[in-house]
């Protein structure tokens, strides 16, 4: 028999995947919560934070660093992509292309060996709500 704190987790768990699946972007932990608040009543933000932690030690999520900026997390295991980061509503979104060859940009004798480009601007959304 499973324990009620044991299926509870596991909802919590399931709500919180389902948050990031349904998304499709990185997220904070805090718009997990929103996500998966709905769906597991009682879930609070340390739970969040947890689960969030053991699954990227799992590598079913992957976090997304932006300088200046507390961690994002995306479903790991996608193929080399970017981002886009908002500066008014805050949120990022997937950059599904890549200038390629930018190792070229190295200095005379240096070996690249990756990259992470973030653009910045406005999203969609708030772009028409401008």
């Amino acid at each position: 028999m499973v324990a009620h704190s044991d299926r509870r987790r596991t909802q919590q768990r399931r709500a919180i995947e389902r948050a990031f699946r349904a998304a499709g972007r990185p997220l904070s932990p805090r718009e997990v919560l929103g996500g998966a608040a709905s769906e597991a009543p009682g879930l609070g933000l340390a739970t969040v934070y947890r689960t969030i932690r053991s699954l990227v030690e799992e590598g079913w999520l992957r976090p997304v660093e932006l300088p200046g900026a507390a961690s994002r997390y995306e479903v790991g295991g996608k193929h080399h992509h970017h981002h886009f980061h908002c500066r008014r509503c805050d949120r990022v979104y997937e950059v599904e292309d890549c200038p390629g060859r930018v190792g070229e940009l190295a200095p005379e004798g240096f070996r690249p060996d990756a990259h992470e480009i973030i653009l910045y601007g406005l999203c969609r959304t708030c772009v028409a709500g401008a």
